[in-house]
């Protein structure tokens, strides 16, 4: 086929074959009132990929219902493959909206976004060539021009629906605070599960699935589209991003030297004026100053700047009415895209140094942040654009509140966002899972991490941690009882790892999750979060009339063990009262104590 016939085919075939009624979405129809559910939304994701051969619609999984977890694909040339995507040149930016239902101005925004590059942006460009092909140098009409560039060097995965159980929980009373829709989902998972609280631990079969298509992907950047509750302000979007150090040095100078400047730039000229996300020093208080930190891993922006990559969180604001906040989404996704398409070739470099440089000696050779914590010692003052506002003694509860006007009014405060590690580690040659622990096997293999087999029974040096009066919370959390307290003492040990057994080398792509999953302290350890729970229970007991004289005899022929005794007697008046606790303590000093209780049974493999 030659050029001209080609653009011309492009040009028809760009256009929808749906009239343009049908192209408009549930949204618009609705006058941006309402969003869609489930099956309307997979409805017009079959419409948009039937419309145009530039996108493609997939599953990348099923719910616990039995639901598909929708995949949108929008490549220039229809391509729907990773590789031959990155073969072309182009970068990844996933999308993805409705992890909590409730909020679906990403849903809306997306959708809408998709449809317009697919006929206003596609169709002018193919015109345009067209016209160029037959010798014509007149200048192409104005519609549909900010489309035309925005996926040539960008390919987009969107996801409209992540919690798509959670979303056919359909209802007007869902978000108590929320300025519509008329009727939205609920923000957790059939089984209770917050989806944004998952990313490491992946106990939902969706997150399971969402990490199986993120490791096949591998996105080159990052959006998660939500809606914030919280006070009153003047900004309908705000944002956070990991800038604050849980990040590679060299993504996170990209992101604040150029893509956040521009990209606060571009909104404020698009008349939407952006803030990072706002956490007051004091709920809802915006004269008590603000506070940024650094997102746990557990969220998305957190997770995949583990992953190296940027992530940009959005948070519309829940007040404002429901059109402006899917108009102000729209306006994101379109002015990042613009700059992706500008930075496309310093984003690949960047991820592909970041990748590199996990895997090299120098960087275990620095001490890595597990935690950080929010420092008061460093604060810069800034303009917050706020409303005026009343503190009211409440005459039912006794307690303070605050009654927000509609007048604006910009405050002065400061704001503290200087963060600090508050623990570290040196990372290891190596972790080794022992072969019975299978299901935190299975989540690393979730997390793309690579891994080696122990094929026989080996004896491998490693060093290993014994805990110490651990503690959990008092009330269970994401469908699990974390640990709320760990200490432990290292000690190195010659120990028996079966066949089967799973070392995972942290010169990998995947070290800093590798670290913050193994390592007991790490921000979402799978320890922190019960993985490891039966290692603390002890399974073997006494009678009274066995440890009895034992005791006795110990305590006569063993003079610093009777000092070890009087010192516990004193450290804790209780225990004395407790006659199992006591007995139980000199069974611990015994050769029949259980030398495997609150020893952590994944080991590190130092470097050599």
């Amino acid at each position: 086929m030659n050029r001209v016939l080609f653009l011309f085919f492009l040009a028809f075939y760009s256009f929808p074959l749906f009239s343009q009624t049908e192209l408009l979405t549930f949204f618009e129809r609705s006058e941006g009132k309402r969003t869609p559910r489930y099956q309307e939304t997979i409805e017009f994701c079959h419409r948009l990929a039937d419309s145009s051969p530039l996108v493609s619609y997939t599953s990348f999984g099923i719910s616990p219902q039995g639901r598909d977890l929708p995949l949108l694909i929008v490549d220039k040339d229809g391509l729907t493959d990773p590789t031959t995507i990155r073969s072309a040149g182009r970068i990844l930016l996933l999308v993805q909206a409705c992890i909590h239902p409730g909020e679906s101005e990403g849903k809306d925004a997306g959708l809408m976004l998709i449809r317009d590059l697919v006929t206003k942006g596609a169709g002018h460009r193919a015109q345009g060539a067209g016209r160029r092909a037959q010798g014509s140098e007149n200048d192409i009409e104005d519609y549909g021009s900010r489309f035309a560039g925005l996926i040539d060097h960008v390919s987009i995965l969107f996801i409209p629906i992540f919690n798509v159980d959670g979303h056919e929980r359909f209802g007007p009373y869902n978000r108590i605070n929320q300025n519509g829709p008329e009727e939205m989902g609920w923000r957790v998972t059939a089984t209770n599960l917050n989806l944004n609280r998952d990313f490491l631990k992946a106990d939902a079969p969706e997150m399971r699935a969402w990490l199986k298509m993120y490791n096949q992907w591998n996105p080159d950047f990052f959006i998660d589209i939500h809606t914030t509750d919280g006070a009153d302000y003047q900004y309908v979007l705000t944002y956070m991003m990991e800038t604050l150090g849980q990040m590679d040095k060299g993504l996170t100078s990209w992101c604040d030297g150029l893509f956040l400047p521009e990209w606060t730039s571009g909104m404020e000229t698009a008349g939407y004026p952006v803030f990072p996300y706002v956490q007051f020093r004091r709920w809802h208080d915006p004269k008590s100053g603000l506070e940024r930190d650094v997102a746990p891993p557990m969220l998305s922006q957190g997770y995949v700047a583990l992953r190296n990559r940027p992530g940009l969180l959005v948070e519309t604001h829940m007040l404002k009415p429901y059109k402006q906040r899917v108009e102000a989404s729209y306006q994101c996704l379109v002015t990042t895209l613009e700059i992706l398409n500008r930075q496309f070739p310093e984003i690949k470099k960047l991820n592909q140094q970041a990748d590199a440089l996990v895997q090299t000696p120098a960087f275990r050779a620095q001490p890595f942040p597990l935690q950080f914590r929010l420092s008061d010692a460093d604060s810069i003052m800034v303009g917050f654009r706020g409303v005026m506002y009343d503190t009211i003694r409440s005459e039912l509860t006794g307690g303070l509140w605050f009654k927000y006007s509609s007048i604006p009014e910009t405050f002065t405060v400061p704001l503290f966002s200087t963060c600090v590690p508050s623990e570290t580690i040196m990372l290891p040659e190596a972790y080794v899972v022992p072969v019975e622990w299978q299901d935190v096997i299975s989540i690393l293999r979730l997390h793309g991490i690579s891994m080696k087999e122990v094929v026989h029974d080996t004896t491998i040096l490693v060093t290993s941690y014994k805990f110490n009066a651990p503690k959990w919370r008092s009330n269970p959390y994401e469908g699990r009882l974390p640990l709320s307290h760990i200490e432990f003492n290292s000690f190195s040990e010659e120990k028996v790892f079966p066949a089967g057994s799973m070392i995972a080398e942290t010169s990998q792509p995947t070290a800093r999750v590798i670290a913050q999953l193994l390592e007991p302290k790490g921000d979402g350890s799978l320890l922190s979060w019960g993985f490891f729970n039966p290692i603390f229970e002890q399974k073997e007991y006494f009678e009274f009339y066995v440890m009895e004289p034992m005791a006795k005899q110990m305590l006569e022929e063993d003079p610093e063990l009777r000092a070890a005794f009087e010192e516990a007697k004193a450290a804790d008046s209780n225990f004395i009262k407790n006659q199992w606790q006591v007995l139980n303590w000199f069974l611990e000093r015994t050769p029949y104590r259980d030398t495997k209780r609150m020893v952590y049974p994944v080991g590190r493999i130092e470097g050599r």
